[in-house]
């Protein structure tokens, strides 16, 4: 009995919108979807207790003998199971969080025990929306968002690993905003979640089309990133012909006799 027990509560951890949670323990804390259910497990078993309640706030919801229940009100919001102890809440609203506070008494009427859980009501998150653009210096600024959701929290992945500082310009991994350095690239996953939901959106994202420029022109060190298509900086100047003039003195006796020397100018172009 115990196994089949203890399977259905694992597949009622894993089922859509239902939630379990140990109240076993004074001053658990549990949460539970808006719209869904929570199975609250306030004791092993009823089957050896002489008589209990379960109050919300002041009003007792539950109450019974280890014979019978005698009090569960509103029964398609409320259902207990005496063999194993669990309280079910479906169709969770906002009032229904709040403190749940069970008592337990013995043969003579005096209380035994008393135990308390605050149950948190979350709003699951939904669809995520992620939006990234180039900046003007080759950086990457991507933003996540989701709709709906109490308390979100964030966290991204690249390529299946968790970003590094080393790959973030500005924010941090658990933010909703972050800037990434020029050259990172691949598989961008940003996650979002809260207590009772998580979802994830994916996008394949490359370089802005910077490239990183490190040379010294003209007694000029130039370090920077630049947009590879525009870029004319660390570029070697295209080899310009040469023009030299040579000089020569002709001998008279080689030339008609009306010039008695003459100058020749060679050209001479050196690639």
């Amino acid at each position: 009995m115990e196994a089949v027990i203890g399977l259905l509560l694992m597949l009622l951890r894993v089922s859509h919108g239902v939630e379990t949670c140990d109240g076993r323990q004074d001053g658990a804390q549990c949460y539970g979807t808006l719209g869904g259910t929570v199975v609250l497990q306030l004791m092993d078993s009823a089957s050896e207790i002489f008589r209990y309640q379960l109050l919300k706030n002041t009003t007792i919801i539950l109450s019974g003998t280890k014979n019978q229940i005698v009090s569960n009100l509103t029964e398609n919001k409320f259902s207990f199971t005496p063999s194993d102890g669990t309280f079910r809440i479906n169709n969770l609203s906002w009032t229904d969080g709040g403190e749940y506070t069970l008592e337990i008494f013995d043969s003579n009427g005096k209380r035994s025990e008393q135990r308390t859980l605050h149950l948190i009501i979350r709003a699951p998150v939904s669809s995520v929306l992620l939006v990234s653009e180039c900046l003007s210096q080759g950086e990457m600024r991507v933003s996540c968002s989701s709709e709906g959701g109490d308390s979100p929290q964030y966290s991204w992945t690249l390529d299946g690993h968790t970003l590094t500082d080393a790959q973030l310009l500005s924010g941090k991994n658990e933010s909703n905003n972050i800037t990434l350095k020029q050259d990172v690239s691949g598989q961008l996953v940003c996650s979002v979640r809260n207590n009772v939901s998580s979802v994830s959106k994916k996008e394949k994202i490359s370089t802005c089309g910077f490239i990183f420029i490190n040379c010294t022109i003209n007694m000029t060190h130039i370090s920077q990133w630049v947009l590879e298509a525009n870029n004319t900086l660390c570029i070697e100047p295209a080899t310009t012909p040469t023009m030299i003039t040579d000089t020569v003195s002709v001998p008279s006796s080689d030339v008609p006799w009306y010039i008695s020397e003459c100058k020749l100018t060679l050209l001479q172009w050196i690639y």
